[in-house]
């Protein structure tokens, strides 16, 4: 009875003649605790297409103590070298290729090795900035570890094998000999002892 006073009350105020507002009905439906239908799913996002990278030369890359891996420096891109592959961050996702430029292939976070996995790109950034100012300051004589993909500096690198698989050489030659010494000493061998 009550709702039809007020009912009728309403729609008197909104200037219905009083005939019609007896004849009015008012249905209110108050729900609580239902829940309400699913929201459809988003569409799903487009797999990203692949970036094509065009560089005149090889780009630079270094390595800053703080990440463990080598950085691209010089180039507008974000390229990094872990595990023999590059990667290159580019609009918030990961992409990976066997070479600097490519061809690359969406990867997604959770598949990048975890060394890279571990930061956040612009703390990569931080550190390749930082490196990299140390790197032009003191380019000829920069100590830390870098490189540039092309033929001369695998040549390079090459060579520095050599290098070190020469000096192992030695050091075991070098090794071998003294271990004889030592056996030459415990036997009284190779020294010659003063008189007594």
């Amino acid at each position: 009875m009550k709702r039809l006073v007020l009912a009728v009350t309403t729609l008197a105020l909104l200037g219905l003649p009083p005939m019609q507002a007896a004849n009015a009905e008012v249905n209110v439906n108050v729900n609580i605790g239902v829940p309400a239908a699913p929201a459809p799913l988003p569409p799903p996002l487009p797999f990203p297409e692949p970036p094509r990278i065009v560089l005149s030369a090889p780009p630079e890359f270094i390595m800053p103590p703080a990440l463990g891996f080598y950085v691209a420096v010089g180039v507008p891109h974000d390229i990094v070298f872990i595990d023999n592959t590059y990667y290159l961050y580019r609009d918030n996702r990961w992409f990976s290729a066997p070479y600097y430029n490519g061809p690359w292939r969406h990867v997604e976070r959770r598949h990048l090795p975890p060394g890279l996995r571990r930061h956040k790109y612009e703390r990569i950034r931080y550190y390749r900035d930082e490196e990299y100012h140390r790197y032009r300051g003191d380019h000829d004589r920069y100590r830390g570890r870098h490189f540039k993909p092309d033929r001369e500096w695998k040549e390079e690198r090459h060579e520095q094998r050599r290098e070190e698989r020469g000096h192992e050489k030695e050091e075991r030659r070098h090794g071998k000999d003294e271990r004889g010494t030592d056996r030459d000493d415990e036997n009284g061998h190779g020294r010659h002892r003063g008189r007594d």
